[in-house]
């Protein structure tokens, strides 16, 4: 479930050449930024303005007035910012997404049709194809230890990143209940649910469900 074809469908992101160089999605954290900041330019202008330096916006996109786009960044058509989002930098969003009040983003990149619509910070993270994050859910970038992250996997190995700022890797079609806490090096298969109140660190098989106390169970 670790490699980017088992986690993500790349037909829906603009980083689908970029992501296709790597083995993992988090290997492709360190050089998102330069990645934006070269991918925008060659960006159709029918389709996209360029509002600020660095910050390109889709034309069909809706970008309350409130909301702040921090260089370099790029959000797809028919996407919605809303009040007070606060988009730092570094992070490709794509279409028909939703980034609500009062979220954070940074060095990070939405596939198509994500929505993290009310109070998320989603740092130093992939979110796959129709993921959600449901109110108030955050992921955690940065251990306590401030040591680098480790991917700790099902079978009680684990796999250096070489990352101090590592947040969560979600699947496609990952839903994120209310208020949880996704910990640095977090990674979600596709197809699974995390109930809410979550703390969740590790690995969640994709097609699962993540129930209180961290149990977890196949969907059936």
């Amino acid at each position: 479930m670790y490699p980017i074809p088992a986690m993500y469908d790349l037909t829906h992101t603009l980083a689908a050449p970029y992501l296709s160089q790597f083995t993992y999605p988090w290997e492709a954290l360190a050089g998102l930024k330069a990645f934006i900041s070269a991918l925008g330019p060659t960006l159709d202008p029918a389709v996209y303005e360029q509002r600020a330096d660095q910050v390109w916006v889709a034309r069909t996109a809706k970008i309350a007035p409130t909301a702040y786009l921090g260089a370099p960044c790029i959000i797809g058509p028919d996407t919605e910012v809303r009040h007070c989002a606060f988009i730092r930098g570094a992070a490709l969003v794509g279409s028909g997404c939703v980034v609500g009040n009062s979220v954070e983003l940074k060095n990070v990149i939405l596939f198509d049709s994500v929505q993290v619509p009310h109070y998320n910070y989603v740092g130093d993270s992939i979110l796959g194809y129709r993921s959600h994050m449901g109110a108030g859910s955050l992921t955690s970038n940065v251990k306590s230890d401030k040591t680098l992250v480790c991917v700790h996997t099902p079978d009680g190995g684990s796999i250096p990143t070489g990352l101090k700022k590592f947040g969560a890797m979600l699947g496609d079609f990952v839903e994120v209940g209310c208020n949880s806490v996704l910990n640095p090096g977090t990674v979600i298969g596709p197809h699974t649910n995390i109930y809410p109140l979550s703390c969740v660190r590790g690995t969640v098989p994709g097609g699962s469900i993540y129930k209180t106390g961290g149990i977890v169970v196949p969907k059936v």
